[in-house]
């Protein structure tokens, strides 16, 4: 066993963790193709050929952020299982093969093994713990559980000169240890090249061969240098030369686009999330006014919400746009609903009703954009076979009647949050739209604890125009994930002037995070937490208490439902 004892230590040190998908769930997340196009299987929306560093996945929870990281340095990274057929090696030219951590032990009957393929590709490979413990063991080097586990903080110390893979690092260098075995016996041909107080062989290699192996997480931030040591990897190892940068990979999807969509017609569902607008202008780019969107008010957004999605893709990018206030519908579907599941089944079943409504008075469409996200193709394709735990269902994508019988367009399907930000600002979109905040799809739903009603919204939006118009004015909105108010279902005696009120608690959320998948709640200085309380109990007055919610995820989500 490798990874599973100190896993949540990881995921707060990493800004990484397993969950299906992030926070910013675009509407069109809520739609599932008659076809059954799902995650795994479609490859049409892959990069063109191009420099490429393939992780195979052996079931870590990490994998996704040794992806990042190489991404970071400018290189293509793709995650596939660790059973995966060779075909990568055609599609992409690829420059190095990393092997993932994983929970198993390598001499454990039916654990998984590296495929005879990557040995074969005559690339580097390198190794991440249970990666590098695969190497020793398939290399005819030997692995056994260690006298000591070796979990958290450590010091590894160069074994040796002239090491491409720790180039430019001090002899003595910190990093994040999580395992509970060890090499004892190396591979014919590799030599240790760092070491431990508990592991003799914590860095090994072949120079020769190009394939080495690291017991400890470079990707996680408490190995400071770790991303340093992927970049020696990548390019003084890989030869990579570093082309996957914001204009070239808006060149290549643009070119994808057209090659796919060729003649045929698009509908895009918009939530006016950053995802939705960089999938929107990407499309428009590429097919111009064969791109229709359309944008569902379903009375859940916030202050302004729909008046400013109209603002940027029917004035400022030009996009044909179908405008439908549904906020009665809606409204309707939710009376009486206090379950979280239930709120956010109605919410979605209404939703493919209006789309669908809608999409049939345009006559023959073929395709429909989605915004899917590299981080929801990597959780559907995982090597962890057992079920995940449903965190919530707007995650999932949901049910499209059959006879639309669309395809899917899923520009952004290969790339992170922030690439994705990057992107936009590429295409010319506005600052203020590619930094925005993400927003869920239920929308204030989620934010509202029990029954949603006329009312409700009304208290919640002004409470959250207030924490916005705060967080902006202290200059932490860009700084923070989200940042917002919740409406509990908790009345609290209080005295306003010489009168007793018997009024509602407001939540202030505000959290720090990179793609969703764990989040700190932020720190926010006490002078705005001291103007943010103020204004809300002055200037809505049926509130008149705020709270703070202090929570990490994990244990807590982000949004209370």
């Amino acid at each position: 066993m490798n990874e599973e004892a100190h896993e949540e230590e990881l995921e707060q040190s990493s800004g990484s963790a397993r969950v299906a998908t992030s926070d910013d769930i675009e509407v069109g997340t809520y739609l599932e193709i008659a076809q059954k196009e799902t995650l795994t299987g479609d490859r049409e929306n892959v990069p063109l050929r191009t420099e490429t560093i393939v992780i195979l996945d052996f079931g870590s929870q990490y994998s996704r952020l040794i992806a990042r990281r190489i991404r970071e340095a400018n290189v293509y990274c793709e995650i596939i299982p660790w059973n995966a057929p060779p075909d990568i090696l055609h599609e992409q030219d690829v420059k190095g093969i990393v092997l993932s951590g994983g929970p198993n032990s390598v001499y454990e009957d039916g654990a998984p093994l590296a495929p005879a393929w990557v040995f074969d590709a005559k690339v580097p490979v390198l190794g991440i713990c249970y990666g590098m413990q695969l190497l020793a063991h398939q290399l005819g080097g030997k692995v056994e559980p260690g006298l000591h586990r070796e979990y958290g903080h450590a010091v590894i110390h160069k074994d040796g000169q002239n090491i491409d893979l720790l180039e430019g690092l001090s002899g003595d260098i910190p990093v994040w240890m999580s395992h509970g075995d060890r090499i004892e016996d190396l591979p014919p041909g590799f030599r240790s090249m760092a070491y431990s107080d508990n592991s003799p062989v914590a860095v090994m290699g072949s120079s020769e061969q190009k394939m080495y192996g690291i017991q400890f997480h470079p990707e996680v931030a408490h190995t400071p240098q770790g991303a340093e040591i992927l970049h020696n990897f990548t390019y003084r190892i890989c030869g990579a030369s570093g082309t996957w940068t914001p204009a070239n990979f808006v060149t290549d999807a643009i070119h994808r686009i057209r090659e796919q969509v060729g003649d045929g017609r698009v509908i895009c569902a918009l939530s006016g999330g950053v995802d939705s607008t960089v999938a929107a202008a990407l499309i428009h780019r590429a097919i111009g006014d064969r791109l229709t969107c359309i944008f569902v008010d379903n009375g859940l957004l916030r202050r302004g919400e729909a008046e400013r999605v109209q603002t940027v893709f029917a004035r400022d990018l030009g996009v044909n746009l179908i405008f439908k206030d549904e906020t009665e519908r809606f409204l309707a579907a939710l009376k009486g609903v206090t379950d979280p599941e239930v709120k956010r089944k109605r919410i979605g079943e209404e939703f493919i009703k209006v789309f669908e409504e809608t999409a049939n008075t345009l006559g023959h469409v073929d395709y429909l954009a989605q915004g899917t996200l590299y981080p929801d193709v990597i959780e559907s394709t995982s090597a962890d076979t057992t079920a995940a735990h449903k965190i919530k269902t707007h995650h999932n994508v949901g049910g499209l009647p059959e006879r639309m019988n669309l395809k899917l367009v899923e520009p952004l399907r290969y790339m992170f949050k922030d690439e994705v930000r990057r992107a936009g600002v590429q295409l010319g979109i506005s600052e203020q739209a590619v930094n925005r905040q993400p927003f869920p799809g239920p929308g204030l739903a989620i934010r509202i604890m029990g029954e949603v009603t006329h009312q409700k919204l009304e208290i919640l939006r002004a409470a959250d125009w207030i924490v916005i118009d705060e967080v902006k004015a202290a200059g932490l909105y860009e700084k923070l994930w989200q940042s917002f108010a919740v409406l509990t279902n908790t009345q609290t005696v209080g005295v306003m002037g010489d009168r007793r009120t018997y009024q509602h608690v407001v939540a202030l959320r505000a959290v720090q995070s990179q793609d969703a998948m764990t989040a700190d709640w932020a720190r926010l200085p006490y002078d705005t937490l001291a103007r943010i309380s103020n204004r809300i109990v002055n200037e809505v007055p049926e509130i008149n208490r705020v709270v703070l919610d202090i929570t990490s995820k994990p244990p807590g989500t982000i949004e209370w439902e």
